[in-house]
């Protein structure tokens, strides 16, 4: 059984709904019990940061996650998700996060693009290390603030205005995704059922 982190941040039952679509029999879920018994976890988010990490560290589902990722159950962190993976983030401030990747979450520089926050739809570029590379297209991302570059996780990125952004991550059993795989159609679909494949061999319970 896969587990949706019921935290209070977030479009939860978007997400749900894609993975039921998806093929995926998923639960939301704070229970400890159940996340760490799950096969797959996965954490959504959209909002602030701070609010999000303090939310999980509140709730103790921070130190859950801790212990489902010593136990190496696949974890995929969706849009906010995916920058509460990251050591910090500089948003409205500075903000400790999970740490299970390396590096500081910045916003979008004024300086690199006309328009922010990053809205719409963009596509794919794989990276050599990436595994996702049999599913292309265009996915959808509403976003101000974006993960380091870094070579040795970024899976594929979009240009957006000729900036390169992070838009698939992943290391060991983390793994994020910084668009919005249930806003992006059959190609986020594609990435969900991708996901599972590429962490269970198709398991599916």
């Amino acid at each position: 059984m896969t587990i949706i982190i019921d935290y209070g941040v977030g479009n939860i039952f978007n997400v749900l709904n894609a993975f039921s679509k998806a093929g995926i029999q998923a639960k939301l879920s704070a229970n400890p019990d159940e996340i760490l018994g799950a096969t797959h976890i996965v954490l959504p988010g959209v909002g602030a940061f701070e609010d999000a990490m303090k939310a999980l560290t509140e709730s103790g589902l921070s130190e859950v996650l801790n212990q489902a990722r010593k136990k190496q159950i696949p974890i995929l962190g969706i849009c906010l998700g995916m920058q509460l993976l990251y050591e910090m983030s500089l948003e409205n401030g500075a903000f400790k996060g999970l740490g299970y990747l390396q590096g500081t979450v910045k916003s979008l520089s004024p300086d690199l693009v006309s328009t922010i926050p990053h809205m719409g739809w963009n596509e794919l570029v794989h990276t050599n290390i990436s595994p996702f590379k049999q599913v292309e297209g265009y996915v959808y991302f509403v976003h101000s603030f974006i993960a380091p570059e870094d070579d040795h996780v970024v899976y594929a990125y979009v240009d957006y205005e000729g900036c390169k952004i992070p838009a698939i991550v992943g290391c060991d059993n983390i793994y994020g995704m910084q668009f919005h795989p249930e806003k992006s159609s059959s190609v986020g679909a594609d990435l969900i059922q991708a996901f599972f494949k590429l962490t269970s061999q198709g398991d599916q319970k």
